[in-house]
């Protein structure tokens, strides 16, 4: 579905018993997102899941209106919304009700419910590139711009697990406030190619993952479902994955990579997972 320069497409929601009957192709077709950074288009995911939206915005040529679609039941897309943007491009700037806030790369802006949003490149040929993630809101908070130096780094793993990582925390119960979305970002060092492992699930939240900074080449095996029900779905650069309440959310890779990770629900409480012992994994 296509708005000016918008496309749209919905995904329902799944039980865990569904999603355990899948094959690689229904998993993709419902849990993966491909094609999501397309020049001077805004691409939005509707999911039933908390009604998480996942896109993307890349203003190559003029700049992008953020422009409602049909699914959020408004006049504006961010009503009753919120919204947080991580550049993963070239540098840009996002504007808010007037107010334009410059955005490096991996730095990230929170925009409060009601803005009206405007995305920009700085140079035409070397677009921004904006992963876009909302989730509804029930009042407005400031808008904040939090660059990658400024967010809460927290290094975990070794070389010895194969899982040597920073975890980038921009939105989190001591920082921005926001509505319920949390979002982070993790970078794993040369070498390192595992994340989230040992896995948990949080049943209260959602979760999105957007894979990026891998070779043409690389790919990451993205596991998911129950912890004694495991599967996975093949993820390329800059392709994002659907986690729903009930699933792990892991990966692991052929080289190392970052991943943006991104969660709406129940609480913004980061630490609030139910951990999975490795033994119980099947």
């Amino acid at each position: 579905m296509t708005a000016n320069h918008t496309d749209y497409s919905i995904r329902q929601a799944f039980d865990p018993a569904t999603g355990s009957q899948m094959g690689s192709g229904e998993l993709r077709e419902n849990f993966h997102i491909g094609d999501l950074f397309n020049p001077d288009r805004i691409n939005l995911i509707y999911t039933h899941y908390d009604r998480m939206i996942v896109g993307a915005a890349v203003p190559t040529t003029a700049a992008l209106e953020l422009e409602t679609i049909k699914p959020t039941g408004t006049p504006g897309f961010l009503d009753r919304r919120e919204m947080i943007a991580v550049n993963v491009g070239a540098k840009g700037s996002i504007t808010v009700d007037g107010e334009s806030h410059a955005l490096d790369t991996r730095d990230m802006l929170y925009i409060g419910m009601g803005s009206k949003v405007t995305f920009a490149s700085d140079e035409a040929g070397t677009p921004a590139k904006f992963y876009l993630l909302s989730a509804p809101a029930h009042q407005k908070y400031p808008t904040k711009l939090i660059r990658i130096g400024d967010a809460k780094r927290v290094d975990l793993g070794s070389q010895a697990t194969s899982n040597e990582r920073s975890i980038f925390q921009f939105i989190h119960a001591d920082g921005a406030k926001t509505c319920q979305l949390v979002v982070g970002m993790t970078q794993l060092a040369p070498g390192s190619v595992w994340n989230t492992m040992p896995c948990h699930v949080h049943d209260r939240r959602m979760e999105a993952y957007l894979y990026f900074d891998l070779p043409e080449t690389a790919r990451v095996f993205h596991f998911m479902g129950e912890p004694d029900e495991t599967r996975h779905i093949v993820m390329a650069n800059e392709e994002a994955v659907i986690s729903p309440p009930w699933s792990i959310h892991s990966g692991c890779g052929t080289s190392n990579y970052a991943f943006i990770w991104a969660m709406a629900g129940d609480n913004v409480d980061y630490t609030d997972v139910d951990a999975v012992p490795m033994e119980t994994l099947r």
